[in-house]
């Protein structure tokens, strides 16, 4: 299985068919154009550039159909994507590309003064821009290429590596998980049947390229499905599906809850949509219940991460059934093995814990979708692959269904008087509180406790409440040494790209000088 080839399967099949739909950038581009430009771009980057298998392309740019071609195109030549988050700052940008050492970087004419800055600190031999305002380079390339199929294309695919994602950095700095064209394909084999996705689909990808979202728009691609891209907005998403049919998209709960907070909300016509998924932690139930009231469709939760892509999914049945009062306690679960894997909660040991709901342990995870390993680093990759599985960092219960409950992160459990608190239950009891959007929850230092428990608060636009409303909402639900502290109210919470909230930028100001790892 060669990823690149995804569009020439469908530019034989429906050459006509629009196969992607650049809202940021107002183009559209048919199945039967994109193969044409991965091909030429293919030839470029391998024959041009005088590049070998195995060297790195860098991309830096917003969501754009060059972005989406240049994937398929290093796939098809047999090079390393390696996309980069512009979100960050030159200097954590600098390390990234310095840890793979592109031949070449991509940029897009937005960023071309992030892209200046760069150059004055890495050693990249070339460098090349797209868009109206760049200088061409890119398109001269395509323009001096091929068309023909690329040498290389037939000889490429399976276990060779296809690109490098860097790491959200939840727990610390970024380390750059490297997959391989079946990892991926596995990845959207999971997917697939997760989501039931058909050829009629209309896909909307609101999570950006340079992280793991790009494999489920890379998914819906190889169905023959459009891709709709955007960069996220409220109010654009619900004009998008009502104006291009969208049926799919991904989303996280801060996403939706904006969504259904636009005016007039009720005058959009969503009739299209099939499914919605969410990711990055379970979604209240009184979101869930409002979720699927407010759009005419089903919901499901994927659990992943950048090293393994897809692990497990809590099904639309189960959202159906919990709201019914079926099972209710499974929305707070993330679900059930996905259909390429397998999952068990272990102790450190590696032996399965009891299936009580209570007994935590760390996921670990067995699947072709898992990563090769993390790129330069065989000590990161000894810790975290081991005898076949991939040890999550992540701590669960798990029940008698092989539901799995997360309870934290290793490094999120707060210690506090020789108890141990986990920061998801406490967010899940703050965020019963109607004006509450999104909640995240730290220790910080106690010169008696070791830790207290401190949360930091998101509310809902036009609501208010007090620091003690929250704590007093807390309290109704958790063991008294659980609730809160203290509350912070804050305007966002800080996100790593696949949406999960960065605590250690929360707990690093509490943490300065002192002994915990934040």
């Amino acid at each position: 299985m060669n990823i690149g080839m995804i569009p020439a399967k469908h530019a034989a099949l429906r050459p006509r068919s629009e196969a992607i739909i650049d809202v940021p950038n107002q183009r559209r581009i048919t199945f039967g154009e994109l193969d044409e430009r991965v091909r030429r771009a293919a030839n470029g980057l391998r024959g041009g550039l005088s590049m070998d298998q195995g060297d790195r392309v860098a991309v830096l740019s917003k969501n754009s159909i060059e972005y989406q071609e240049l994937y398929f195109a290093a796939g098809r030549a047999g090079l390393i994507a390696q996309p980069l988050n512009w979100r960050l700052g030159p200097k954590e940008l600098a390390k990234i590309i310095s840890d793979a050492s592109p031949k070449a970087l991509v940029v897009s004419d937005e960023l071309a003064k992030e892209a200046a800055e760069l150059q004055g600190l890495v050693d990249v031999p070339t460098w090349l821009q797209y868009g109206p305002g760049g200088d061409g380079s890119y398109e001269d390339l395509l323009g001096g290429a091929s068309d023909a199929e690329p040498q290389w294309s037939a000889h490429i695919g399976n276990d060779d590596p296809f690109f490098i994602l860097y790491t959200g950095g939840t727990t610390g700095e970024s380390k750059g998980a490297l997959h391989s064209h079946k990892s991926v394909y596995m990845g959207m084999l999971n997917q697939t049947v997760a989501e039931r996705v058909v050829s009629t689909d209309v896909y909307m990808l609101t999570g950006q390229m340079y992280h793991i979202p790009v494999v489920l728009s890379m998914n819906y691609l190889a169905h023959g499905c459009p891709l709709v891209l955007m960069n996220f907005e409220a109010k654009l998403a619900l004009e998008l599906i009502q104006e291009e049919k969208v049926s799919a998209f991904l989303g996280i709960t801060t996403m939706l809850n904006w969504m259904m907070a636009v005016e007039s909300f009720g005058s959009y016509d969503l009739s299209s949509l099939r499914n919605i998924q969410y990711g990055g932690g379970p979604m209240p139930a009184t979101i869930v219940k409002a979720a699927l009231d407010s759009f005419p469709c089903t919901l499901i939760q994927g659990y992943g991460q950048t090293e393994g892509t897809t692990m497990t999914f809590l099904s639309q049945e189960d959202h159906l059934d919990a709201v019914r009062g079926v099972n209710a306690q499974r929305l707070r679960s993330c679900g059930r093995e996905g259909f390429v894997t397998s999952v068990q909660v272990v102790d450190p040991d590696g032996r399965p814990v009891p299936q009580d709901g209570t007994t935590t342990g760390e996921i670990i995870v067995r699947s072709e979708a898992n990563m090769l390993g993390y790129w330069g680093r065989p000590d990161l990759t000894a810790q975290t692959l081991r005898d076949g599985w991939m040890w999550t960092g992540d701590v669960a219960t798990w029940d008698e269904d092989r539901y799995v409950f997360i309870v934290d992160r290793a490094k999120d459990m707060i210690i506090s008087g020789g108890e141990n608190i986990y920061s998801v239950q406490v967010e899940e009891a703050i965020a019963r509180h109607p004006a509450v959007l999104e909640t995240a929850v730290i220790g910080v230092p106690d010169d008696e406790w070791g830790e207290t428990v401190k949360a930091f608060v998101v509310l809902k636009p036009g609501t208010t409440a007090t620091e003690q409303e929250i704590i007093d909402t807390a309290r109704q639900h958790l063991a008294s040494y659980q609730k809160p502290r203290s509350v912070e109210f804050l305007d966002s919470l800080p996100k790593a790209p696949t949406g999960k909230i960065l605590k250690r930028e929360l707990r690093q100001p509490y943490w300065v000088d002192r002994d915990r790892n934040v």
